[in-house]
């Protein structure tokens, strides 16, 4: 009988939240149901944004001008949006893995591992186009809103279920959990369709040529076939490819009219990128070097990295985390603190010197690096550093 009451009552609370939170789709104007408002997806934008970009590497800092032109092709194409309102804002992040996402709200992010592998401004705009389509179709919104229902049920099943269950409720709560995570973290069949299909009228609105996101397509699923890796774990494990998106924006294409490409033009802008590539590319195997604990070789390749570009402060992070492994803590400090002088807005060499202090029980100096790293990225284990100081 108590338990009756109980599914009654979430009934009725469920029903009247069905009820009242009904919206309108901004691009197909048909009612849906919305738990998360306007200004409350904003705010959620705003508030993780710069997380969002520490976690991902830290803003690019290098190449001002390529910022600047990135931030100006996506202006471009949220003036043909469905919500030109939102206040979109465009980044690029120091990462080498090929990626790019948005946040509620409008918050859009490409990585420096993407934009190198793009051949022309058009293909940019067929990136930029559908990370605005899923904020401005409140993909990452409707992400929340499933996890939120996910969240309700498990709330039902904690108050239903007798307390004799309770091995089974704790599987039960940790599937659950792990649906809602991989809810908002993948997108779904549609909402890539859609954000294709959607990113495509806006980069045609702007001028551009629809055969950039069909050339962009091609090459996702050329990726696929090799299986590489850095695809797989980036842009693929949240915009998953399929020769059905291909297929789609092949015949989209063709009923829509030609435009501006920009392979020249776009090419100019990444010079920078394909000249500092080679030192990426020296980092990045540095740090498979280092996973291996092959540290002679990590070292040669973080030293081989500054040679070639010693203005970037994550090749010093990388000999800063090789002399800690080795548990060489002076030299180490020495290398995080070089990397701070070069990006001093980036939460992880902070907190691996904090780190260094604390073995070196230099405990007042670990508090301010470790502080300042969690107000750039509140992390479970830098506060657990710092409630044992």
């Amino acid at each position: 009988m108590q338990n009756f009451k109980v599914c009654l009552f979430l009934l009725l609370c469920f029903t009247s939240l069905l009820t009242q939170s009904c919206g309108v789709n901004p691009a197909t104007g048909k009612q849906e149901f919305q738990l998360v408002s306007d200004k409350k997806e904003i705010s959620l934008g705003e508030q993780n944004y710069p997380y969002g970009q520490q976690s991902s590497g830290g803003i690019f800092i290098h190449d001002a001008d390529l910022t600047k032109y990135v931030q100006h092709v996506g202006q471009k194409l949220t003036k043909h949006c469905n919500r030109p309102t939102l206040p979109y804002e465009f980044k690029i992040v120091n990462h080498s893995i090929p990626n790019a996402w948005a946040m509620p709200g409008g918050k859009i992010v490409i990585n420096r591992g993407l934009l190198i592998q793009l051949e022309s401004e058009a293909e940019l705009a067929a990136v930029l186009g559908h990370e605005i389509t899923h904020a401005a179709l409140r993909h990452g919104a409707q992400s929340m809103e499933r996890g939120m229902l996910i969240m309700a049920g498990i709330v039902a099943a904690d108050i239903l279920m007798p307390d004799e269950n309770k091995m089974q409720k704790k599987a039960l709560l940790g599937g659950a959990a792990l649906s809602a995570t991989l809810l908002q973290t993948k997108y779904g069949r549609n909402a890539e369709l859609e954000a294709d299909h959607f990113g495509m009228d806006y980069m045609v609105k702007a001028g551009y040529d629809p055969a950039g996101a069909v050339h962009l397509q091609e090459m996702f699923l050329k990726m696929v076939d090799k299986k590489s890796p850095n695809w797989l774990e980036g842009l693929f494990a949240s915009h998953p490819p399929s020769k059905e998106r291909l297929t789609a924006n092949q015949a989209y294409a063709k009923t829509l009219p030609k435009g501006f490409l920009g392979k020249e033009q776009f090419q100019q802008k990444i010079a920078n990128l394909k000249k500092w590539d080679p030192a990426y590319k020296a980092f990045d195997d540095g740090l498979e070097a280092l996973k291996d604990k092959k540290y002679t070789k990590a070292h040669e390749l973080a030293t081989k990295a500054i040679n070639l570009f010693p203005d970037e402060g994550l090749f010093y992070q990388l000999r800063g985390a090789i002399y800690m492994q080795e548990k060489d803590y002076k030299p180490a400090i020495q290398a995080f603190t070089v990397s701070i002088a070069k990006n001093p807005n980036y939460f992880y060499p902070y907190q691996q010197r904090g780190y260094c202090y604390k073995k070196m029980q230099d405990y007042k100096n670990a508090k301010l690096d470790l502080d300042k790293s969690q107000k750039l990225l509140p992390l479970e284990e830098t506060k657990l550093a710092l409630d044992t100081l």
